[in-house]
């Protein structure tokens, strides 16, 4: 049914790929009863740079002024050089209103806060938002629940609540919904939640992440056989859990105590879980199934720009944006591939262009955290209060292709620094500049900002780097940081439709080189990759790497640079190849901790029944 009245676009339709139709068609665009799209692409842009454009009104600009910024954010937009979250496309102008695809809500402990959470939870859902979760909180299993004199079935049985209000709901959402869930490593039950979604038909719209302390990881990297203490939240007694334990079933009754008289020593190691013990399981079980994923939380609230509200306890579903519980972020990214430049005869970024695009996006993101409908009253107080905005890039491997860098190179790392740190300083300059003409955010006199930079500035975090699935296929470019996962594939979308995607720039050069035809096409499909195309110059090979082609090392060492110049986190999946040995999986962590990564995650091919890119 129409819910919007629909208005011509104040620019040129943008230039759009036939897959980039098919989703925006599929997912985005205006439908009548029928089923059919009723709305362009350029009027989808068109309303949203308006309704970012009337934020302008807040801030003293005149109605006169409204066509000038509405034409420049649909320009902006329609240009492919950037484009915002998908809950602003899907959104703007239309009566859900809620256009942040970003939210963290807390659990606490109680049915009836848990049980609003699940309300939360739905409400932000249908609307097309992502949510974080931090189980830490819950008291473990068999424990005591005073009111009932009975006990507790734990943080897992009401994980599996939330994995349920997420499955109801997107049935009708515009797209799948998704969940992060978190748990202290030091949390009694933390064994259950490790092992919960090694069966694969369970909690299948939520990611994982252990969270580990810096005090903790300091043991991992000393060898491990310190014994491993957990502590109940509610008593904060603490436990050793005996190895040969059931799992499924134990509950704290299980855990043997630890006092002041009985404190653990090494030689009871037999006996019970060691830190080690614990790190194997969490590697054991990435390399089995990609979860769980692991966040090194104390250098995540290392990054907290105000702590004194409190600190960090989970990231939205992605994992490249930490938020406070009530918190939300409305994400947009920068199409590298837009400001790659050719004359004579070099390739290059287009640096002036490039920052007035940062520019131009932070005052859009900006102005979207005024116009949004939170469908939550505590997340409208904290996130107009902090003001995060999550500027990040896409396009990053085809701008690798087009410069002739190979994403596995020092080359391509220290590229991937300066263009970071280039947007970032761009990023802070363009919110200082609103600062001045808007106010700093309100949580300012509070933050790190105001008490140890003395900065004033519009938006307490900028920059982080999102996986940008659908938005890449929008803009017709690689997605995020991530190298290509292969140059021929299949991507099957929420309708269930399959789109074949061919990087354009790789057919490109082929047919400018001489060397493409259907044979090779045929060739590649089968594999995704050209490494052991010998009729392929070396030079292209070296330069055309995909995901399963680059070494661990690399993909740590690219987040790390990246990160260096974040001021959230960063989405990245380290992609391994089916035979890997599980000891590649335990370097590739330990060395994104040494390295100051804020997370990582793994993936396997070939470690999940369906996915949602295959090789043709």
């Amino acid at each position: 049914m129409v819910d919007i009245d629909i208005k011509p676009a104040p620019g040129q339709e943008p230039h759009l790929s036939d897959n980039a139709l098919t989703v925006l068609q599929s997912r985005y665009l205006v439908k009548d009863k029928k089923g059919n799209c009723i709305e362009l692409p350029s009027e989808l842009l068109s309303r949203a740079a308006l309704l970012a454009s009337e934020a302008e009104l807040k801030y003293g600009a005149a109605q006169s002024d409204l066509k000038k910024w509405h034409r420049r954010f649909y320009d902006l937009m329609a240009s492919l050089k950037f484009l915002p979250n998908s809950p602003t496309l899907m959104n703007a102008k239309r009566p859900k209103g809620m256009l942040s695809a970003c939210f963290v809500l807390p659990i606490e402990d109680s049915i009836d806060a848990i049980f609003e959470t699940v309300k939360q939870t739905a409400l932000i859902q249908k609307a097309g938002g992502g949510t974080g979760f931090s189980f830490d909180k819950l008291r473990p299993t068999g424990d005591r629940v005073a009111s009932s004199g009975g006990t507790t079935s734990g943080p897992i049985s009401f994980w599996r609540v939330f994995s349920e209000t997420t499955n109801a709901i997107q049935q009708g959402a515009f797209r799948r919904g998704a969940n992060m869930g978190m748990m202290s490593v030091e949390h009694p039950d933390i064994l259950k939640f490790m092992y919960a979604k090694q069966n694969l038909k369970a909690f299948t719209n939520f990611n994982t992440s252990v969270k580990i302390t810096d005090k903790w990881m300091k043991e991992v990297l000393k060898g491990g056989k310190a014994l491993h203490i957990v502590e109940n939240p509610r008593t904060r007694e603490r436990f050793l859990i005996p190895k040969g334990i059931d799992v499924e079933n134990c509950t704290i009754k299980d855990l043997v105590k630890v006092t002041e008289k009985s404190e653990p020593k090494a030689g009871r190691a037999g006996r019970f879980y060691t830190v080690g013990d614990i790190w194997n399981i969490i590697i054991k079980n990435a390399h089995k199934t990609g979860e769980p994923g692991v966040a090194f939380i104390d250098r995540i609230n290392k990054d907290n720009p105000t702590p004194a509200l409190g600190s960090i306890e989970a990231t939205n579903p992605c994992g490249e944006q930490p938020l406070l519980p009530y918190e939300a972020c409305t994400l947009g990214s920068i199409n590298l591939v837009k400001f790659i430049r050719s004359a004579t005869g070099k390739t290059e970024i287009d640096w002036e262009q490039l920052g007035k695009t940062v520019e131009l996006a932070v005052r859009f993101l900006d102005n979207i955290l005024d116009v949004t409908e939170y469908p939550v009253r505590e997340i409208i107080r904290l996130t107009q209060a902090n003001r995060k905005i999550g500027l990040g890039i896409m396009g990053f491997a085809d701008s690798l292709f087009l410069l002739g860098i190979p994403y596995d190179s020092d080359k391509g790392i220290q590229l991937a620094e300066t263009i970071m740190s280039f947007i970032n300083k761009q990023a802070r300059k363009a919110s200082r500049k609103l600062a001045d003409m808007r106010g700093p955010f309100p949580n300012w006199y509070e933050s790190k900002w105001r008490k140890e930079k003395n900065i004033k500035i519009r938006n307490a975090s900028l920059t982080c780097i999102a996986p940008t699935g659908t938005i890449s296929i929008i803009a017709d470019c690689s997605g995020g940081i991530e190298p290509i996962y292969s140059l021929i594939f299949t991507r099957q979308i929420l309708s269930g439709e399959k789109l074949i995607q061919v990087n354009p720039i790789f057919k490109q050069i082929a047919q400018s080189r001489g060397f493409y035809s259907k044979e090779l096409e045929a060739e590649i499909s089968k594999t995704g990759g050209i490494q052991k195309e010998k009729k392929i110059p070396p030079e292209i090979r070296k330069i055309f790497k995909c995901a399963y082609d680059i070494q661990p090392e690399w993909h740590i060492q690219m987040q790390a640079a990246f990160q260096k110049h974040c001021d959230a986190a960063v989405s990245k999946t380290i992609n391994f190849p089916e035979q890997v040995p599980i000891k590649t999986v335990d370097k590739a962590y330990k060395l994104a901790y040494e390295l100051d990564c804020k997370g990582v995650t793994v993936y396997r091919r070939g470690c999940r029944e369906s996915e949602p890119m295959c090789i043709c």
